[in-house]
């Protein structure tokens, strides 16, 4: 059984075909980085109309790389929530699109849940049940999963989401967008003790929520000073500059492995699953290991091109289709960043 899977939640554009026992004939993205860099952040009207330009090709050069034709496919799946609704309704566009003209089953992917998947994908074995973490730029969640698509809600971010606050403090430090990345490459070179920053929530043993914003404010402070908003008058040096990216690499770090230790203790799981882009950074990765290994509890990510936006984890929908689940053509998208904080 091959599957036809389309991403388009917010700035990639991807397309994968999956076989049912995993095996990845084919993915293809395109990145929207170049568009959104002068914003430091996406924006969602050019997103969505990069999208229409792109979703096309893109679908054309995964089924070429597969060698296969859409009479070749078994089923069409797409993301549809949560996201940027301009994006998503490219997305979904396309993928009713062709579900109409091959007859084959549409499958509507929810785009959180397809994150932790990709570990499974990665692995080619279960990890159900497990912790999920998803961390990205619009999405800081803890979650109970007993199966791939049953999910229940423990914490989450509060305010700001972890990959938002890596994009905004790399903009205030001069660094380019995406922040994860550019973040990550500065704090080799600085001192992750140099400045103490807040890690909001960390000590609350009450609940399972983040809160990065708090700690963007901090980092705000640290470079103009209360009131002064012009970053680009500040004059940093490049080890000032490194000195500020690990302390605040490590501030986040702390929080995120923090609040997934307590929730590895309160749900007594034995297998943690981490996705989202944040899970690409190999200083968090690397804290992960550590914990889990002290914990005795698996650890499974993966690989930094299954933790970005991508299609391939879109095979969480052979999941749906072995329990019979696929949609109708009025199917519809549904946007938003959700985010899930929590009192437990």
């Amino acid at each position: 059984m091959k599957l036809l899977a389309l991403e388009s939640t917010c700035d990639e554009t991807a397309a994968a075909i999956v076989t049912e026992d995993l095996d990845v004939l084919a993915s293809v993205v395109a990145s929207q980085e170049d568009l959104h860099q002068a914003f430091g952040g996406v924006v969602p009207e050019i997103a969505a109309r990069a999208h229409l330009e792109r979703m096309l090709p893109v679908i054309d050069q995964a089924l070429q790389r597969a060698e296969l034709r859409l009479a070749d496919l078994d089923a069409i799946a797409v993301a549809t929530t949560p996201g940027l609704a301009g994006s998503l309704v490219v997305g979904l566009m396309a993928a009713k699109t062709l579900a109409l003209i091959t007859g084959k089953p549409l499958v509507a992917i929810n785009h959180l849940q397809a994150h932790i998947y990709a570990c499974q994908v990665a692995g080619k074995r279960s990890v159900f049940p497990c912790l999920g973490l998803i961390v990205s730029g619009g999405h800081t969640s803890l979650y109970n999963c007993p199966t791939a698509v049953d999910f229940e809600p423990l914490g989450g971010t509060i305010d700001d989401a972890a990959g938002e606050a890596f994009d905004k403090v790399a903009s205030m430090l001069g660094l380019s967008y995406p922040g994860g990345p550019s973040i990550a490459e500065a704090a080799q070179r600085g001192d992750p003790r140099a400045h103490r920053l807040p890690r909001a929530l960390l000590n609350d043993s009450s609940r399972l929520d983040f809160s990065f914003s708090g700690l963007k404010t901090a980092v705000r402070y640290l470079i103009a000073g209360p009131g002064k908003v012009d970053f680009t008058e500040c004059r940093l040096s490049p080890a000032a500059v490194a000195d500020i990216a690990a302390s605040f690499q490590e501030a986040v770090v702390d929080c995120l492995v923090g609040k997934t230790e307590l929730a590895l203790e309160r749900t007594g799981l034995q297998t943690l699953c981490v996705g989202g882009g944040v899970a690409a950074n190999a200083r968090f990765r690397d804290r992960l290991r550590e914990m889990t290994q002290r914990r005795q509890v698996t650890l499974e990510i993966a690989p930094p091109a299954l933790c970005t936006d991508n299609a391939v984890m879109g095979a969480i929908a052979f999941e749906k289709l072995r329990a019979g689940q696929a949609e109708a053509l009025d199917l519809d998208v549904m946007p938003g960043l959700v985010r899930h904080a929590s009192s437990r």
